[in-house]
């Protein structure tokens, strides 16, 4: 059995076409031609802008001309990840997919569920003469797996309606209402190199092996951060005597829980003995203090050579303090939600840069703007009492999550009524395009759902099948109950 011979037909022979079009982030030139060409054959009106993201209207079927404008809304592009043993190109080749029992899957390649399956359900209802709908547009963005792009850059006139659903989420069953906005922080200390101080005992001193994670899915677990443990620990010398630093490195993505980090540290040698005694004890506070999954970590030290030059005295002084002062995890819960974190801030790296300059780099997200703004604020505040030049990205905005959202009302009703249960109802703590489209349009009434996706932007991506029959079923019925204007 090929995936265009599942049901429903129309949704799986387009995916199916869909798969066979090379359309990687930044590359998506062949998918929007299919877009445009698919809207000329079904008599629709489409249109393009400068980012490439497409719209194609169709008209309310007769009777419900009177109902409010839903947009539909997917992206097109897809991550590009494959097995190191499997020849393909992203760029030419066609997906090859298979059926595994319930699931369907690539070889040896992501499958590009992720949001192929969200542009398929959106062009199946585009291309159906059985479905009843209110007025729809369909709206399609390009490159939002590398930052969003598309939604960022989008024609202000393509989001002229009054209710979206995005289609791009990975949980049967979960209707998503809200979303974090984010920020990334970085504070640059300039530093001069003076001699490396004798009769010093030098070490290089590492953790690794913690956990790590996602920066917004994972900062409510109490993960251990590497920044957060060498900067304690160096703090703890600070007391016994003059701390001299060489080196100093820790963690790299700004969206991930740092995992690893090191630095070489000179300490008067009488203090030997008491780097020894630090280390154990703050070992034994972190395996009291970390969640069960992350006591496999390693803390070492080992001795070290004598390096020729340090970094002054003064800026890792003011250095080692930010870092101990530098907020890290969850700073707030969501009031609205009980449960679900509305503000977070990660201490995401520490890198030495040419030119003498430490670059240390937090990222911090909120659905509230103003508490967004808040931690934004303190850490700066943490960055300019240190010392250091900190400078904020303009980031992008979050989706305060509405509980009473009339078209959630609605989902609810009829997810209930099709499947006798309630589904979940969550916000989740990462970006998703939602936030820039109300940014846009503060009136849109906006829920995200999706069939069921497992191991996304990974060739371990699967698309279970009888969700995706399951959520065109519940997709159909609430395009037929959308209210009037």
């Amino acid at each position: 059995m090929k995936i265009k011979d599942l049901e429903p037909y129309l949704v799986w022979e387009i995916f199916d076409r869909i798969t066979q079009i090379p359309r990687p982030s930044k590359k998506e030139g062949k998918i929007v031609e299919f877009l445009l060409d698919f809207a000329q054959v079904h008599h629709l009106a489409a249109e393009k802008d400068e980012a490439l993201n497409v719209i194609i209207r169709k008209p309310a079927t007769p009777g419900m001309e009177n109902r409010q404008t839903v947009i539909l809304q997917s992206h097109v592009d897809m991550v590009c990840e494959k097995n190191n043993d499997v020849p393909f190109n992203f760029d030419t080749d066609p997906i090859q997919t298979c059926i595994d029992g319930d699931w369907v899957k690539a070889k040896g390649t992501t499958l590009g569920g992720d949001d192929g399956i969200g542009m398929a359900a959106a062009l199946a209802i585009l291309a159906s003469d059985d479905v009843a709908h209110a007025p729809i547009v369909a709206l399609f963005t390009t490159d939002e797996e590398t930052g969003l792009n598309g939604a960022n850059a989008l024609n202000q006139n393509f989001l002229q309606g009054d209710i979206l659903l995005n289609l791009d989420s990975e949980e049967w069953g979960e209707f998503c209402i809200g979303c974090a906005g984010g920020k990334n922080t970085i504070g640059e200390f300039g530093y001069q190199t003076v001699p490396a101080p004798q009769d010093y005992y030098w070490f290089d001193l590492n953790i690794s092996k913690l956990k790590g994670g996602h920066s917004g899915s994972d900062i409510h677990k109490g993960l251990g951060n590497a920044n957060q443990v060498v900067a304690r620990y160096l703090h703890s010398l600070m007391s016994e005597g003059q701390v001299a630093l060489a080196r100093i490195d820790g963690g790299n993505l700004h969206n991930a829980i740092a995992r690893e980090a090191s630095a070489t540290v000179g300490i008067p040698a009488h203090l030997k003995e008491k780097a020894v005694v630090n280390l154990n004890l703050l070992q034994a506070a972190l395996m009291n203090e970390l969640p069960l999954e992350d006591r496999e970590f390693q803390l070492q030290i080992q001795s070290a050579e004598a390096p020729q030059e340090v970094i002054d005295f003064q800026t890792s002084d003011r250095l080692i303090l930010a870092l101990c002062a530098m907020p890290h995890g969850v700073i707030g819960w969501s009031v609205d939600m009980p449960g679900t974190v509305e503000t977070s801030t990660n201490l995401a790296s520490v890198k030495m840069k040419e030119g003498k300059v430490i670059a240390v780099t937090t990222s911090q997200r909120s659905s509230t703007a103003s508490a967004k703004d808040d931690i934004v604020n303190r850490v700066h505040a943490v960055f300019q009492l240190a010392g250091a030049k900190a400078q904020s990205s303009t980031g992008y905005p979050g989706w305060k999550p509405n509980p009473q959202s009339p078209i959630l009302q609605i989902a609810q009703q009829i997810y209930t009524r099709q499947t006798d249960e309630q589904p979940n109802i969550i916000s989740i703590h990462a970006g998703l395009e939602c936030g820039l489209f109300l940014e846009r349009n503060p009136h849109l009434d906006m829920i995200s759902c999706g069939p069921t996706i497992l191991g996304a932007h990974s060739p371990k991506e699967r698309l279970q099948i009888a969700s995706v029959a399951k959520w065109w079923k519940f997709l159909t019925e609430l395009l037929q109950n959308i209210p009037v204007r």
